[in-house]
């Protein structure tokens, strides 16, 4: 009988070691399959990558400090929804939009609904316009709102994310075109960040559901971390964008969230395409490869 137990013990020893073999091998063919995304491609590309089961983490320059532009009004609505559980705000609350805070010459989905303002809209609406719809007016009445960037900044900062940099508002962006580079996050900070928001330790469950909703509403980046995912895949995301500049070159593709695989379980990814003078489709493709090849890893094998 001990004999047999012997027996057992080193069978089932050995079934583990080549369960830990195996999962190291598919761990390194995944980091070599992205780092290969990544030098296929002329840019600057950070990227990580969290299991939300296990914490494992792969990152290819995570510690990177990158542009983000749009990505920030994740770290935005946040800090609004902190407030709003403090009791400082509410998502019911109505905020007086005047004509003046409806730039022109801005991407803004809100301007063109209320073209004239001095209207009253719930604070809720114009969250959803920021996040969903990646709105730069909405985006800077929630900064005014917060006090400004720098509270922002420093919300996440408390949160323990302390390699990001939130500095300035969209509007000072689009006055100067270096500006961007002062709003910065490593990639690894940004899938922590996805991290803790999914732990749902940092929102009350109903300003957790409210942004996780508006993030799964995104219209913005359909061929970025969703572009070659299984149709009817679920992703809370954030995307951020540049756009070209008179140079050709383009500063940032990004998207960064949440998705949930056939069994239920969750990957945090952040992608952050940089200095490129690829077009805006072939930037997008390294986004989805990158995303695609953490999907095929992570949905592969498991019940």
């Amino acid at each position: 009988m001990k004999g047999f137990i012997t027996l057992k013990r080193m069978i089932i020893a050995g079934l583990l070691l080549t369960i830990s073999v195996n999962g190291f091998a598919q761990k390194n063919d995944l980091r070599k399959r992205l780092q290969h995304i990544v030098s296929s491609h002329a840019a600057t590309i950070g990227f990580s990558l969290i299991d939300l089961q296990n914490g494992d983490t792969i990152t290819v320059n995570g510690a990177k400090h990158l542009p983000m532009q749009s990505v920030y009004k994740f770290h935005l609505a946040l800090a609004i929804l902190n407030q709003v559980d403090k009791g400082k705000l509410r998502l019911d609350q109505k905020i007086l939009v005047k004509k003046a805070d409806l730039l022109p010459d801005t991407w803004s989905p809100l301007r063109e609904k209320y073209p004239n303002g001095e209207v009253e809209i719930p604070l809720s609406e114009i969250l959803s316009y920021t996040v969903s719809q990646s709105d730069n007016n909405g985006c800077d009445l929630l900064f005014r709102l917060m006090g400004g960037p720098a509270k922002v900044n420093q919300y996440i900062h408390s949160l323990g994310i302390k390699q990001v940099a939130i500095v300035a508002t969209e509007e000072q962006m689009h006055k100067d075109e270096n500006v961007q580079f002062t709003n910065w996050t490593t990639p690894v900070a940004a899938t922590d960040l996805l991290k803790l928001f999914y732990s749902q330790k940092i929102l009350s469950k109903t300003s957790h559901d409210f942004l996780w909703k508006v993030m799964t509403e995104t219209v913005t980046g359909a061929n970025k971390l969703k572009g070659l995912l299984p149709a009817g895949t679920l992703v809370a995301h954030k995307t951020g964008n540049s756009g070209a500049n008179a140079a050709g070159l383009t500063t940032a593709t990004n998207d960064i969230g949440i998705v949930t695989l056939p069994n239920g379980k969750h990957f945090a990814v952040a992608v952050f395409v940089s200095m490129t003078k690829e077009d805006e489709k072939a930037s997008d493709l390294s986004i989805a490869e990158l995303t695609k090849a953490s999907w095929d890893y992570l949905a592969a094998g498991k019940p």
